[in-house]
Formats: C-alpha cells, structure tokens, sequence
C-alpha cells in the first residue's frame, strides 16, 4: 500500500487534472485524453507502478473513459441537431479498423516509443492550436473514396496510439475541409466512440503482467482511474461548453496550445530519459 503522504497528493492530482481535462473538452471539442494520458502516467510511474506496458495502461484507461463522455457529449449535440451522420456514417468503418489496428501496434510497442509518438504527435497539435488559422482550407468538403479511406484509418490508429478521441484530428481535419466549428465539434465526439469502443473492447483483452502492475485492472484498464476520470469529466465539460460561449476563443485556444506544448515537450523528455 502507498504510504498515504504520496497517495493523497496523487489523487487530488488526478481529481485535479481530470476536472480540467473536461473543461478543456467541453471548451475547445478536443478529448480529454490528451490530458489525462500524461497525468495517469505520472501518478502510476511515482506510485511506483513503473510497468514495460505502463503507457498502454494509460491509453487504455484514457480511451475507457473517453466512451463514457463521448457517448454522452454525442447524444447531447444530437438534441440540438448538430451531428452530421451521413459524414459519420461514411469515416465509420475506417476509424473503426483503424482503432483496432492501432490496439494491436500498441500492445508490442515498449513504453518508451509511445512516450515518444505521444510527445511528437502532441507538439504537432500543440502548434497548430496555437498559430492554425480559421481561413486555412484543404478542400470544399470532406473527402469520399480513395482519400477518405486512407485519412479516416489513419485518424482512428493515431488516436488509439495517444489514447485520445476523435476532437484531436476530427475538428482540424473538419475545418480544414470546411466544416462548420460546431458541427466539427459535435461529429468528432462520435469520432470518439467510433475510436474508443472497439479499441476499449480489444484493450480489454490484453493482459499486463503482474510486475508493477497497479490495483484494480481489468485487461489493460485501470478501474480506478476511469472512475476518477469519468466522474470528474462529466461533472466538468458542461461548465466547459458554457465557458466557451462567455471567453474568447481564440485566447482559449493560445492558452491551451501552450499547455499541451509543455506537456508534449515533458514527455519527449520522459522518454529521452532525462
């Protein structure tokens, strides 16, 4: 058992960050995963749980409560008419595939490697949150056929392989190609199901070897930081929705692009071994 001066302190940070990681969804359309991957592996690697698959247990466990709050957020902007389920329909098949693929890269890649593709992808992010521009255009519309069926596997194994859902890539991809704000945002929380079901299901088959593996899993998810993590999220992203609507936008996005940049650099620094 932890001795309980590292433990109390761990689990406010948790509590902390999963709050703001709603905040943050309900603010910006973008996943909290983004968020809580970083904070589930710092409190696991300094209680001690430093497992060879610890980034995939907080993938997993990222993606678990990204089914909750997805599921959620969908039917939510479905009542206001937001979700475009024709685009859905047609991206779900090759996310879907793209999630289950991504699992089965995740579950042989060491820690160290999703440390680095996490950091990268994450600064890439980052940046473009911070100095996108809301002029910035790939097309009229999303793309159908062969281009649409390379881009929407590839949005569903990068988002597996952060642990993130589908606000990451589905808003910038949605906008770029002309896509309403709120209706890129209201589409990619049912990228995020698409993203997080199937991976979730098969993540849950995936065994962790007992050696510093922490309390309370099932396949490669921890049962006790969903918990935390779902109960926070939902408490927050609506208060985050309506903050959207009071504070300037583009302030918001600067600072949480900033935010993320500091993480993606911490944890290329993690896995550097610095």
């Amino acid at each position: 058992m932890p001795d309980p001066a590292v433990l109390v302190p761990l689990l406010l940070l948790l509590v902390a960050g999963s709050a703001f990681a709603g905040l943050i969804a309900g603010m910006l359309g973008v996943g909290g995963g983004i968020i809580h991957v970083p904070i589930f592996y710092y409190v696991f690697q300094t209680l001690g749980y430093d497992s060879p698959q610890l980034m995939q247990i907080c993938l997993a466990t990222s993606l678990a409560a990204i089914v909750v709050t997805s599921v959620r957020s969908v039917m939510a902007h479905h009542g206001r008419g937001a979700v475009d389920w024709p685009l859905l329909r047609g991206w779900a098949p090759g996310i879907a595939i793209g999630a289950l693929l991504g699992v089965l890269v995740a579950a042989v890649l060491r820690s160290e490697t999703l440390l680095w593709l996490f950091g990268i992808v994450a600064f890439g992010i980052g940046l473009y949150l911070g100095f996108g521009r809301k002029d910035w255009r790939l097309g009229p519309a999303m793309p159908k056929g062969v281009t649409r069926a390379v881009m929407s596997p590839l949005v569903g194994f990068l988002s597996v392989l952060m642990g993130i859902g589908g606000g990451s890539f589905g808003v910038p991809l949605m906008t770029l190609y002309s896509v309403p704000m709120h209706r890129a945002v209201a589409t990619a929380a049912g990228f995020g199901v698409l993203i997080a079901v199937p991976s979730v299901a098969a993540f849950l088959l995936v065994e962790v070897p007992a050696a510093g593996r922490p309390p309370f899993m099932l396949g490669t998810v921890n049962l006790a930081a969903f918990a935390v993590a779902v109960s926070m999220t939902l408490v927050t992203a609506p208060l985050g929705a309506r903050l959207a609507h009071a504070l300037d936008a583009v302030l918001l996005r600067r600072i949480f692009a900033g935010f993320i940049l500091l993480v993606a650099l911490n944890m290329l620094r993690k896995a550097a071994g610095w």
